[in-house]
């Protein structure tokens, strides 16, 4: 199933989140219990070749991959639909003309203005014919716009009634920073908390989707309680960190007992 048809049957999902720019290790985190992966070109290391070549192993594990482009990088966006990817985050959208831009690069006309050139996505996914494939793409891919500012925050009924916007997705390390002035970065700043509940509910009331990275696992009930069903996790060096430190503990207790 792709992962527009799994949100829409209220399904909880978690995409781990990739930052090395190396499709091994791509494989080796797509071989792991997340139902999805997303590449990361605005923090992450990924660029345009990893990002094509990263995105085999996911595909490979039959899992949906994601790619969040860099700022204001709305052909990358296109881009990254013809290497496969299903679903596309894009960083900074704060206005309605961000969000509309970012829409135009993602969906064929007469929705957006994506051109024709499925090289490598076609192949990958092995699936139909091109018209098949042009038919269906508008509905099957996904692009999601970061709401992390007051700005966007405040154009975001804006936002969501765009064309081709699928949903919306926190950033809330970002969000903390703006609704803070700048004061303070927490990914659950309480303060902020009943604001990115109301996202969550706008998002939905208006039939689009509603992700969010969590970087403290504890919250999850949390936003999922306030309707966020994409939760992005497990960045490379978390999942290394995590496992070295269980395994060391393991064996020093062992040792020790």
């Amino acid at each position: 199933m792709s992962l527009k048809s799994r949100l829409a049957t209220d399904e909880t999902l978690f995409t781990a989140w990739s930052g090395v720019p190396d499709a091994l290790t791509v494989e080796i985190i797509a071989k792991q219990g997340f139902d999805a992966v997303t590449l990361d070109m605005q923090h992450g290391g990924h660029h345009e070749d990893s990002v094509l070549r990263g995105l085999v192993p996911v595909l490979a594990a039959n899992k949906p991959a994601l790619v969040r482009i860099p700022v204001g990088r709305f052909d990358m966006a296109s881009r990254a639909l013809d290497f496969g990817a299903e679903a596309v985050i894009a960083p900074m959208v704060n206005s309605v003309a961000d969000a509309r831009q970012f829409a135009a690069a993602m969906k064929y006309p007469p929705m957006g203005e994506r051109s024709w050139g499925p090289t490598y996505a076609f192949p990958r996914h092995g699936k139909g014919d091109h018209g098949e494939w042009l038919r269906d793409s508008n509905q099957r891919t996904m692009a999601f716009a970061m709401v992390e500012t007051r700005a966007a925050f405040e154009a975001l009924d804006g936002i969501l009634g765009t064309p081709g916007i699928d949903g919306i997705f926190v950033g809330p390390s970002d969000f903390s920073i703006a609704w803070s002035n700048g004061t303070a970065v927490n990914s659950t700043l309480e303060s902020m908390m009943e604001t990115v509940a109301s996202i969550a509910e706008r998002t939905r009331k208006a039939g689009k989707h509603a992700a969010i990275y969590v970087i403290e696992p504890a919250v999850a009930g949390r936003v999922v309680s306030m309707g966020y069903r994409l939760l992005a996790l497990g960045s490379d060096h978390t999942l290394i960190s995590l496992g070295a430190k269980t395994l060391l503990k393991s064996m020093r207790d062992s040792i020790g007992s």
